[in-house]
């Protein structure tokens, strides 16, 4: 088994004529809390389509324990799990109820593993309530409930901690931290937010315009660069300049 789990090779993706992606090479290995950081509108949430196989890049490889997304779409998405931009369940129905009709679309996933996920997540005691009455943080929660259906060792999250507040930010930051350690899943992590990022990821790839400007272990780099904190080594090598 590779140490490998997510590997991208000279990937690129347009839109039109606009470039969303270009030449994007990122290396994921076991273990990790990867976080793909960059501005919106830089093409993290498209590179997370192709990972997972919803959007076909125009060239380029990505092989998720060395399978490809594309040529080897069933093996290689088996050990996936992913919430792509906001959590989308059925608001009428209940948490459990929402997770249910998620666990019968995969394999050898019954009642035992459904309560075990919402028991991660912190919601076996309100999994009767409806999605709709749940705050942004619970609905976020479910999402990464719903990421372990199946048990991946990889989990890709596209920015979990949008919107909410600070309390639902360590929430979910430390239910990240848990999982990586406790149970080894690896996190491949899409966002904006360079403090949060800083708190949990020891890797990090910086996207800008399309292309990975910077990737590396997060303490490395910051020595490397003679910077401070991740804010200043974003700021750095994507050349802008902030007070």
């Amino acid at each position: 088994m590779t140490n490998e789990i997510l590997k991208i090779n000279d990937l690129n993706k347009s839109f039109a004529k606009r470039k969303v992606i270009n030449k994007l090479d990122l290396t994921v290995s076991r273990g990790d809390i990867y976080g793909f950081i960059g501005a919106n509108s830089q093409g993290k949430t498209t590179t997370i389509r192709m990972i997972t196989g919803l959007v076909f890049p125009d060239s380029g490889e990505i092989l998720i324990n060395g399978k490809s997304v594309f040529n080897e779409k069933k093996t290689s998405l088996k050990n996936l799990g992913a919430m792509v931009e906001a959590p989308r369940f059925y608001e009428n129905l209940s948490g459990y109820e929402n997770l249910k009709l998620m666990a019968n679309l995969i394999d050898n996933v019954g009642e035992k593993e459904i309560q075990e996920v919402l028991e991660l997540v912190h919601l076996s005691d309100r999994q009767k309530d409806k999605f709709s009455n749940y705050s942004m943080g619970m609905k976020q929660r479910l999402g990464i409930a719903n990421t372990l259906l199946g048990n991946p060792d990889l989990i890709i999250l596209d920015e979990p901690t949008n919107g909410l507040d600070p309390n639902g930010m360590e929430e979910i930051n430390e239910l990240i931290i848990y999982l990586a350690k406790t149970f080894q899943k690896t996190f491949f992590i899409s966002s904006h937010l360079l403090h949060e990022m800083e708190g949990i990821c020891n890797r990090i790839g910086i996207l800008h315009q399309g292309k990975l400007c910077v990737e590396g272990e997060l303490k490395e780099l910051l020595f490397q660069s003679n910077v401070a904190n991740l804010k200043e080594l974003y700021f750095q090598k994507v050349g802008y300049h902030h007070a």
